[in-house]
């Protein structure tokens, strides 16, 4: 059976943008066919700030698997087996939150790859083959290949180390949590602060020296999100998630029919 591709990996890896729908509070199905609908290459489930159990976010990752976006699951920081599981049942990626050091970042990109690129276990034939892999070597290798690992960059120490961080191979791209950078430098939300964008170029030239992604999340401002797709290279972007696009539509709808009737709701 033909592994269901990785596009987002894909579109990465032509340097082309792929923009992420955050899942948050929203636990339907129909998750990939409303990110594709909206044009987002990827979905990301967050399982380190969202009260998600392992069998909820998998059953979405499944149903988003033939819509053609990518699922993507962000596990705490040290749940590497919440992380496999995912990969066994429809994740075709992994976001590791407060990578700090090469160590952190060696030990998580050996973790989500089977040998002799890692030591992910083989669990059966995954939801990616539609559960009819190929022999076990085959599909390994076409999984390692395909599978997206991505550590996030949210501190002094990681900035301190990101060189290391990112030469380690199986790392497949470096996202910036810009507000948790941002709280760490003492700067908390100031996501233009000179030390921000110093960041934001120091994580470039590193994803550039090593051949990885430069990811973006916590960043919603017009201005700066511009400026840190086109002039650092961002690429792998959270564009939103499903709370703050939920509060932006329906504020918008609602302030339109209010005016509709004149001040407050109210007949002219």
């Amino acid at each position: 059976m033909t592994l269901i591709r990785n596009e987002t990996k894909r579109k990465l890896k032509a340097g082309e943008l792929a923009l992420g729908f955050g899942v948050h509070h929203l636990r339907t199905s129909a998750l990939g066919m409303l990110a594709a609908s909206t044009g987002h290459d990827w979905i990301f489930i967050d399982m380190e700030h969202g009260a998600f159990s392992l069998h909820e976010a998998t059953q979405i990752c499944i149903a988003s698997l033939t819509t053609g976006v990518t699922p993507i699951v962000r596990v705490c920081a040290d749940a590497i087996d919440e992380g496999t599981r995912a990969l066994d049942n429809g994740a075709l990626g992994i976001v590791v939150p407060h990578v700090d050091t090469r160590a952190q970042a060696e030990r998580i990109a050996r973790a989500y790859r089977y040998p002799p690129d890692g030591t992910r276990s083989w669990g059966g034939p995954p939801a990616v083959f539609r559960y009819k892999a190929p022999g076990h070597a085959e599909a390994q290798a076409q999984l390692n290949d395909e599978v997206l690992v991505v550590a996030m960059i949210e501190s002094r120490e990681a900035l301190s180390n990101i060189d290391a961080i990112a030469s380690v191979a199986g790392i497949d791209a470096l996202l910036i949590g810009t507000s948790d950078l941002s709280a760490d430098l003492g700067i908390a939300g100031q996501i233009g602060h000179a030390q921000v964008q110093a960041a934001y170029g120091a994580v470039a030239a590193a994803c550039r020296k090593h051949g990885k992604t430069l990811g973006m999340g916590g960043v919603y401002d017009r201005e700066w999100a511009t400026k840190y797709v086109t002039e650092y290279g961002a690429r792998m972007v959270l564009s939103g998630s499903d709370h703050n696009y939920f509060v932006a539509g329906a504020a918008q709808r609602v302030d339109l029919l209010r005016n509709a009737l004149g001040s407050g709701g109210r007949p002219a």
